[in-house]
């Protein structure tokens, strides 16, 4: 397993999947994870949200980490999703994620059921105390309706030494500073919105988990690492660069903009698995047209 470094830029894979949806294409997701290596991207992330997990069968989610692990071989960390609103189940699927080479896990804050601070505080601890490797908490509450207190995740921090970063995805910077402020060392903070990368690096994150770095992996990387160096300058140019195409990314539900993207370039199938939709005609005129722009000389 590789050493676990949370900074720089990790990418949120997609899960290429057959044109029907019904397999995952493992052709077009080796050359998904090669092209990452290749472009030296600081680390991967399989079955994230934006690897559609909930669409996922168990079988198919210990085999994408496997595969992911086995095509890394050490040479960037592999931080695995495993979170559900169930702490049965992220206890399982940490436990699998992990036997199947994972060096870290990402929780996601438990969804749907609305738990309050003191029910997110004890599921983490449950999976934290059932878990030996680094955790990583996804704190996203636009798509689970729950927000992790700061209050919430220094209790957490005081009980779990293996609670080591947070991917905020709050999409406000006041609450990474205060994040930051109030926990400093103890926790790593990294962006959950590439619009939002810079913005929270200038105030201590230590760098983003990309949905656009399934594209533009080299790109999103050298923003991130200009901003680890302090080279603000350069950081800031690369950021408002890439921010109409983080921007297209979300034009619709993810991963479909991003999925698009890679279909046209040949990559993988746009294919995705209901109850989300290929992205429709108006999305890829868009999303073509940005692009198109961002790579131009």
């Amino acid at each position: 397993m590789a050493a676990f470094e949370l900074s720089g830029a990790y990418t949120a894979l997609v899960t290429p999947f057959t044109p029907d949806a019904s397999a995952i294409d493992w052709q077009a997701f080796e050359r998904l994870v090669e092209s990452q290596l290749d472009a030296g991207i600081s680390g991967l992330v399989p079955c994230g949200t934006t690897g559609e997990t909930p669409t996922l069968s168990e079988s198919e989610q210990r085999e994408l980490i496997a595969h992911t692990a086995k095509l890394v071989r050490g040479r960037v960390p592999v931080m695995a999703g495993t979170g559900s609103n169930s702490t049965h189940k992220t206890i399982d699927a940490s436990r699998a994620a992990l036997e199947a080479g994972a060096d870290a896990i990402m929780v996601v804050m438990p969804y749907y059921n609305k738990p309050s601070q003191e029910g997110m505080r004890r599921h983490v601890e449950a999976v934290a105390k059932a878990v030996s490797a680094p955790i990583v908490l996804y704190n996203i509450p636009g798509r689970t309706g729950v927000e992790l207190s700061v209050d919430t995740l220094i209790a957490i921090l005081d009980a779990c030494p293996n609670v080591v970063g947070v991917k905020d995805a709050t999409g406000n910077v006041l609450r990474c500073q205060e994040l930051i402020s109030r926990v400093g060392a103890r926790c790593t903070v990294m962006s959950g919105d590439d619009g939002l990368t810079v913005p929270m690096m200038s105030v201590g994150a230590k760098g983003v988990v990309s949905v656009t770095s399934n594209l533009y992996p080299r790109e999103v990387r050298e923003c991130a690492a200009a901003a680890l160096a302090g080279h603000w300058d350069t950081a800031r140019e690369l950021h408002l660069r890439l921010l109409p195409v983080h921007a297209a990314m979300f034009i619709e539900p993810n991963p479909q903009p991003v999925k698009a993207a890679l279909a046209a370039r040949g990559r993988m199938s746009a294919s995705v698995r209901l109850p989300l939709l290929e992205a429709s005609e108006g999305a890829r005129e868009k999303i073509a047209a940005v692009t198109r722009r961002f790579e131009a000389p």
